[in-house]
């Protein structure tokens, strides 16, 4: 059955997937979301037999209907290959009791090259299938990891180029190092004075800028999005989830149709809607755990009704998460609200006029499959310890906060079901955080002296992506104010 796409915001024509692809962000300023969430068709025992790629296709053949087999199947052999650094994909790791979803084993070693190391694949099988002539231009903003993933997956592409923004001093050493080294005759990578959500807030307003938009088209270029709002972003998330469950069956430690829990550290929502949706396609997913850092807007909105971004913007050991606009979170809304447009589309305008909006009694009894909670610095840090001093086992911040949530779960509801943590980015994207939790002593100064003091007491291999950091030369200086990003654009484009 053909799934075709719409704004969560209007009746606005429905159009199909490699459209939506293309499109980024609807006209109106809402999300794609699909018509229906396709029921898997494929038994999970069979899907159990399968490897990454196979289960990959299963899942994206169900979505993206308007791409052939051929067009599909090549777009993730492209993806998923020599660029991961081990045949797996995405290995799962057994530590105190749950089970870690290494998502970080792609160019970038974050979680984000798992939708983006396939994206710009998507991307250009869909210009091709749309007759576009248009190069497009692909506009992201960053609070640290969809940065680089981006760029790794846009550069030298033909017939792209991509522009990204991120907070200047919102991200990490490392992160920052992976972006401003980034090659490519096609790329652009500007510091923002100002935080993320700026950076967003920005990047949406270029979107919706209908006289740059034909003065772009007049000179042959049409925008496109990398962001997790792009649906593109969206599908292959979903895969993650449906292949990690079937591991678990395949290697004993579950049951068919046992129910088991996942945990997601999260900011833009984009990783754990994607669980949704696996639930919603039939696997036997039981609580989804959304895990906050200190900036805890959806703990608030899950525990009150309330979403309110108007409060003290906290800069974190965990940045990608440092959001309080998370965007993704309007496709969830869109679904509580009995798939009203109009009434999405009034959350969100409250949204971006008062910066808060309630949502009603029956669309909280909707939440039922979500728990919140959150992690301060303090427990997010004795985390990491907790893990390496139990069993050796090293995880980055992001994931400290997603283990940390999931040990306040468990003791609130008693709740014992087997639990995936998502594991979103390597310990070494946050060398220094993490060696402050396993090693207070250390003198390190440099990062990359905290990246091999890492190595030595985790035995773990440092990986390729820091290593080619470690002496590049810095390729993108550019800063700018948040009013500054048009003629950013303007000017990289030279129109």
């Amino acid at each position: 059955m053909e799934v075709f796409y719409h704004s969560t915001r209007s009746g606005e024509a429905q159009v199909k997937a490699s459209q939506a692809i293309l499109k980024g962000l609807s006209e109106d300023g809402g999300l794609f979301v699909p018509d229906h969430i396709p029921a898997l068709d494929k038994d999970i025992k069979e899907l159990a037999e399968m490897d990454y790629r196979q289960v990959a296709y299963e899942v994206m053949k169900l979505y993206l209907t308007d791409f052939t087999e051929e067009e599909l199947k090549g777009c993730i052999d492209r993806a998923y290959d020599s660029k991961f650094d081990t045949e797996e994909i995405v290995p799962m790791a057994e530590a105190a009791g749950a089970y870690y979803l290494e998502l970080f084993h792609g160019p970038t070693i974050a979680f984000k090259d798992m939708a983006l190391s396939i994206l710009p694949h998507l991307m250009i099988t869909s210009a091709r299938k749309n007759g576009v002539k248009n190069e497009i231009v692909i506009l992201t903003a960053t609070s640290g990891d969809t940065g680089k993933a981006a760029l790794a997956g846009f550069a030298d592409v033909e017939g792209t180029r991509i522009i990204v923004f991120y907070p200047k001093n919102g991200v990490s050493p490392i992160q920052e190092k992976q972006m401003v080294t980034q090659k490519g005759a096609n790329t652009l990578v500007v510091g923002i004075h100002g935080n993320f959500d700026d950076a967003q807030t920005g990047v949406k307003k270029l979107f919706s800028d209908k006289e740059l938009a034909s003065e772009m088209a007049g000179k042959g270029y049409q925008f496109s999005s990398a962001n997790s709002i792009n649906i593109g972003r969206l599908v292959p998330q979903i895969c993650y989830y449906v292949y990690a469950y079937g591991r678990l069956l395949k290697e004993g430690r579950i049951a068919e149709g046992e129910q088991v829990n996942v945990v997601v550290p999260t900011g833009n929502f984009g990783n754990i809607l994607a669980a949704f949706y696996a639930k919603n396609m039939g696997l036997p997913i039981g609580k989804l755990i959304c895990a906050s850092n200190e900036n805890k807007v959806l703990y608030d909105f899950f525990s009150t009704g309330t979403y309110d971004r108007n409060r003290e913007f906290v800069l974190t050991a965990s940045p990608s998460m440092d959001i309080l606009i998370s965007s993704n979170l309007e496709r969830l809304i869109y679904r509580i609200a009995g798939n009203e447009p109009e009434r999405t589309a009034k959350l969100m305008a409250a949204l971006n006029g008062e910066g808060r909006y309630d949502i009603t009694e029956e669309m909280k009894a909707a939440l039922s499959d979500f728990y919140g909670n959150y992690a301060t610095e303090a427990e997010t840090e004795a985390e990491i310890g907790r893990l390496y001093e139990e069993c050796g086992y090293v995880i980055d911040t992001h994931t400290a906060v997603a283990s940390a949530v999931y040990q306040k779960y468990r003791k609130e509801t008693g709740d014992e079901a087997k639990t995936i943590i998502a594991s979103t980015a390597s310990p070494y994207k946050f060398t220094r955080s993490v060696m402050n939790a396993i090693d207070a002593e250390h003198d390190a100064k440099g990062d990359f002296e905290l990246v091999d003091g890492l190595s030595k007491l985790s035995g773990v291999r440092i990986p390729d992506a820091i290593e080619e950091i470690r002496t590049a030369p810095v390729l993108h200086d550019r800063q700018c104010e948040v009013d500054e990003m048009k003629n950013v654009v303007r000017e990289f484009l030279h129109l």
